[in-house]
């Protein structure tokens, strides 16, 4: 193997935490970057997934709960109307 430079601009602070963060885990940031791309190279791709609007646990927890109540109206009351609910809410 014939070591090579790269340089790469970020953000200091954001720099600090993935030191300390590797530090924890036993590395380096070269070690990290290394085993970042061996992993993308072997599968072909950036090794996790990128998204945007990802929903956190809270919010997916949420959605399920009210895709159960949309199958199984019983679990509680819904609303076609949001003055209604509102009405009902504050009553």
């Amino acid at each position: 193997m014939e070591p090579t430079n790269i340089n790469i601009r970020m953000d200091k602070n954001l720099k600090r935490q993935a030191e300390s963060l590797f530090s924890e885990l036993g590395m380096n940031m070269t070690t990290a970057f290394n085993i970042f791309l061996r992993q993308s190279v072997r599968e072909g791709r950036i090794p996790f997934e990128i998204s945007l609007n990802r929903p956190n646990y809270e919010t997916l927890e949420a959605m399920k709960e009210a895709e159960e109540m949309k199958q199984n109206p019983s679990l509680g009351k819904s609303y076609t109307d949001v003055d209604q609910m509102m009405k009902e809410l504050l009553d």
